[in-house]
């Protein structure tokens, strides 16, 4: 009897080369990343790789480069239309999430109260965000409208506090400022949403023990909320800043970098000459001038999110 079970053990659990190595959790392992490894080779590292190429050639469209070093990278050391697309994004950047993230967390701290159809309020605060890029851009486009704007017909018109119409889109401080409106119309929902999730996750009988104790609305926010939404404030504070130092939908659908070149971002520039202008390597260039600032975003939410004791309102050790 004992031989008959341990030869249907045998049979029922074969003990060959294929059997161990799926038992193998290296094997395993590798057999699952593999797809998504080549996914990301296929559609993100072969495009990035390819783009970073360019950068170093003269290609144009219709015709191959020839590797020609940095000298793309030394015209734009000397194109003042460059530099100022830099500075522009880096403008736009700060104050569009600085804006964004004000107004996002004071619209998260007020649903985290009680609102009445708190679920249809959240659904609606939503259609910035879900909303096509392009679509809102038209949207956009019509409100800046030097003789359409319905905020210069309300000023001039209905409130009488202005004599001209005011040109959003002409002027290049009033295109810039425009612009800035706009993607932090777009963003607030994503940020609001996001710390509203965090603010959930705080327990409330931290807020009682800080009341107990005598705290302030204040002091409860600065001493419980900010330091225990720290790690959800540091991601959406990274995501925000890779989208908006990246956008390129809203800014080009609105005003394609004008007026004379003054709200081309870096994305919108690098476009400009790679296609229309047909400056593939040039373009590419401006596109790889890029990614130091991306990095540098990265790794801020990398080390953010390793000071657990900043994270706690602590100092690290």
């Amino acid at each position: 009897m004992a031989a008959t079970s341990d030869t249907y053990v045998a049979q029922t659990r074969p003990d060959n080369w294929l059997a161990r190595l799926f038992d193998n959790k290296a094997f395993l392992i590798v057999v699952c990343m593999t797809p998504a490894v080549g996914l990301l080779v296929l559609f993100l590292t072969y495009p990035l790789g390819l783009g970073v190429w360019l950068a170093f050639t003269d290609t144009r469209i219709g015709r191959a480069g020839e590797f020609v070093g940095f000298f793309n990278y030394e015209l734009l050391f000397s194109d003042r239309v460059f530099w100022m697309a830099v500075w522009w994004t880096v403008f736009y950047t700060v104050f569009a999430t600085i804006f964004k993230f004000a107004l996002g967390l004071w619209l998260a701290l007020l649903l985290n109260h009680y609102v009445p159809f708190k679920s249809v309020v959240r659904a609606i605060i939503l259609v910035p965000w879900i909303v096509p890029t392009v679509l809102s851009a038209i949207a956009f486009w019509w409100i800046y409208d030097p003789q359409f704007s319905i905020i210069s017909y309300v000023l001039v018109d209905v409130l009488g506090w202005r004599e001209n119409y005011i040109d959003f889109l002409g002027d290049p401080w009033n295109a810039r400022w425009s612009l800035i409106a706009a993607n932090v119309w777009r963003g607030i929902p994503f940020v609001a949403i996001c710390l509203l999730a965090g603010l959930q996750t705080i327990s409330p009988s931290l807020y009682e023990a800080a009341m107990l104790d005598g705290a302030t609305p204040w002091q409860r926010f600065v001493h419980v909320t900010v330091p225990m939404l720290m790690p959800i404030l540091a991601v959406v504070l990274t995501f925000s800043v890779i989208f908006t130092f990246t956008d390129f939908q809203l800014v080009y659908a609105i005003t394609r970098g004008g007026p004379v070149n003054a709200t081309h971002l870096m994305a919108t520039l690098a476009f400009q000459r790679a296609i229309p202008g047909g400056q593939l390597g040039e373009g590419a260039a401006i596109a790889v001038a890029m990614i130091p600032f991306l990095i540098a975003a990265t790794f801020f939410s990398y080390f953010a999110l390793a000071r657990r004791k900043w994270q706690q309102g602590g100092d690290d050790d």
